[in-house]
């Protein structure tokens, strides 16, 4: 297979993760980007119907037999799951496989990773200290070697559109006691150097949001935007970066706006993900920016209420495998 292929982490197997992989797999068999998945056989057995599921002991083997059956390295489950029930009880392997695909592009052996969904819940109840899959990828590569601003830092992308957030995961009433210069300007450096190496812009643009409505007014709509937002901007600007901002969210995301920058920096997390999925809920990829591995993922969770059915969409799992090649092949050149 052409530069080999990607791992594909199976996400929550009580979600819709093992139904799209399948499907995915469907679509791209025939002319790739190929993958192998990490994850439990007996998931994707169960969800492929006719489609034939292959144990593969090697990322390379995977690849070989790519066109012909959908390839897994088995790290089994310890006891079996039911389609939309959540459970703890798969927390551990969930983290091996995430731990074993971060292993496998740290070591080359895979040209990137992309995961499939997982629930928070489920991880937390057994004891998960990370907010999410992107803190994780930031632990889990924290020590490798990266030559550039460090992430992690969340993007969601689709055509047209490209956000990446300042914070994430934080409860909205927190977001402002989170911010810092210091965290606005990490994510502006991290975003304007992976639109350079990963999505191929020489001369990137950012447009910075405001935190309040009308970026504060002047201070007399809250003072984020006097004292965080707009040092870090121009700290940005300083130091090389085309940066613009604080700019009004609501006036950011329309047609005319968005033909004036490549990415658009956000504070917090609805504030980034709401326009992305306006301009298209189906295709959206989550891209984790400034690590030392391409690492993609869908911009959607894990669907409990109709897992098993046979009726979810693999569309933005196949955008993030699409994308994950893409970026792998602009670093690589």
């Amino acid at each position: 297979m052409k530069n080999g292929p990607l791992a594909l982490t199976l996400g929550d197997p009580a979600g819709i993760g093992p139904e799209i992989i399948v499907k995915a797999w469907s679509q791209l068999r025939a002319d790739g980007p190929g993958f192998v998945v990490v994850g439990d056989y007996q998931s994707l057995a169960s969800a492929s119907g006719a489609t034939v599921v292959r144990r593969v002991t090697t990322p390379n083997e995977g690849g070989r037999v790519f066109s012909e059956a959908l390839p897994v390295i088995d790290l089994p489950l310890r006891s079996p799951v039911v389609a939309g029930q959540p459970s703890a009880t798969a927390a551990r392997a969930i983290i091996q496989w995430i731990e074993t695909g971060v292993g496998l592009a740290l070591s080359g052996a895979v040209r990137g990773l992309v995961t499939a969904p997982i629930a928070k819940a489920p991880l937390y109840e057994a004891g998960f200290p990370f907010a999410g899959h992107t803190e994780f990828l930031g632990e889990l590569t924290a020590s490798a070697g990266f030559d550039g601003a460090r992430g992690p830092v969340m993007m969601l992308a689709v055509d047209g559109l490209r956000t990446s957030l300042v914070t994430v995961h934080e409860p909205l009433a927190q977001v402002g006691a989170k911010l810092t210069i210091e965290k606005v300007v990490n994510a502006g450096l991290v975003t304007a150097q992976a639109l350079r190496s990963d999505f191929g812009i020489a001369a990137p643009r950012l447009a910075v949001a405001g935190f309040n409505p009308h970026a504060g007014e002047d201070g007399a709509i809250g003072r984020e935007e006097i004292e965080i937002v707009a040092p870090a901007v121009r700290t940005l600007r300083e130091l090389g970066v085309d940066a613009v901002g604080p700019t009004p969210a609501d006036s950011l995301f329309h047609e005319a706006a968005r033909a004036r920058y490549d990415a658009a920096v956000c504070m917090y997390h609805d504030q980034a993900l709401i326009p992305v999925k306006m301009l298209d809920f189906w295709g959206g990829v989550n891209v984790t920016l400034g690590l030392p591995i391409v690492r993609t993922s869908p911009d959607h969770g894990t669907a409990f209420d109709i897992a098993g059915r046979g009726y979810a969409r693999p569309d933005s799992l196949v955008a993030a495998i699409r994308m994950a090649d893409e970026i792998a092949t602009r670093r690589e050149a």
